[in-house]
């Protein structure tokens, strides 16, 4: 049954004429005419008694003419759906995050999509570090990724919503917790709390780095999943550690935070997907990310090489992904 044969229908028993049916249709009379009797001839009934004067419904009219109705209705709320979701109103958008260090900017981002686009759904994946993250929106099971730079895969773009600064967490009673700076060097020897080794945590390769190049590799004492858990392991004093300055929310008790001696070492964080990514929710939600995570001044979308140690650098301060 053709869809303009229900149009017609719904015309013509709405206004009870054919003459201004063909008009509310912008048709002449006779095709709509022939329309209304291929329909009867296909529905096996009459629905219409008209003669020259009138037009009247007959009992199968009234019958087909509500479920006609809902049906033209649904029709029209599927095709603005479709609508919608093309330009990306409506749709879902799979986000990996690592939790603590996403704790400024994910809400942010969260935040500013429901209000611009109530219809589209996040789906977050958490404990999904920074390496991991990359991966998987390179082979595709996730749309967007909070990751840090460099990251450099073939057909993944990135773009740098800010930088964290690496900082030293000690136990309140530790030796060195009275200094204002800790110096690497003086960290040889001490055990360590550490993201897992294969767990893809680009803060835990960027720790190494630095401790490799201060002339030590650290001492790893215990490996936990998350900065609450390592946090909180340092606070029992189990050892220290290097975090990152957008962990500091975490309120630890019996934990000193301290800057490193040098220059800061920053580690640039930022937002990566795929090029060819052909989600229009996706698109949506990037262009709301423009404005709730903007990059900082003089930095642009960066890329370099990814499964390494994290980058570092000397930077603005801002929010990223563990």
């Amino acid at each position: 049954m053709e869809l303009r044969y229900l149009t017609s229908f719904i015309a013509v028993a709405e206004e009870l004429h054919f003459g201004r049916a063909a008009r509310r249709l912008r048709m002449a009379q006779p095709p709509l005419s022939q329309r209304i009797r291929r329909l009867e001839k296909e529905l096996g009934v009459q629905l219409f008694e008209r003669n020259t004067r009138s037009v009247r419904l007959t009992s199968a009219d009234r019958s087909f003419l509500e479920p006609v109705r809902r049906v033209l209705d649904d029709l029209d709320v599927a095709v603005r759906a479709a609508k919608a979701a093309g330009q990306g109103e409506y749709g879902r958008v799979t986000v990996g995050f690592a939790g603590a260090s996403s704790h400024d900017t994910l809400p942010l981002l969260t935040r500013a999509v429901r209000a611009a686009h109530p219809g589209l759904e996040l789906v977050m994946r958490g404990q999904t570090y920074a390496d991991v993250a990359l991966a998987k929106v390179a082979d595709g099971s996730l749309d967007l990724g909070f990751v840090r730079l460099p990251a450099d895969l073939p057909g993944v773009e990135t773009r740098v919503i800010g930088e964290e600064e690496l900082l030293c967490a000690l136990p309140q009673d530790h030796l060195l917790a009275e200094r204002e700076r800790i110096a690497l060097a003086d960290l040889e020897g001490e055990p360590f709390v550490t993201f897992p080794a294969n767990a893809g945590s680009s803060l835990r390769d960027a720790s190494f780095r630095v401790c490799e190049e201060a002339g030590f590799r650290p001492r790893v004492a215990q490996e936990a999943p998350d900065s609450y858990t390592i946090l909180a392991l340092v606070a029992a004093g189990v050892g220290v550690t290097l975090t990152l300055s957008s962990c500091l929310h975490i309120q630890q008790t019996g934990i000193v935070h301290r800057p490193l001696e040098g220059p800061p070492r920053r580690l640039r964080a930022a937002l990566a997907w795929r090029r060819d990514n052909p989600s229009a929710a996706l698109r949506s939600v990037l262009r709301v990310a423009a404005e709730a995570l903007p990059t900082p001044p003089g930095y642009e979308a960066e890329g370099g090489r990814s499964g390494g140690a994290a980058q570092l650098r000397e930077a603005p301060k801002a929010a990223g992904a563990d």
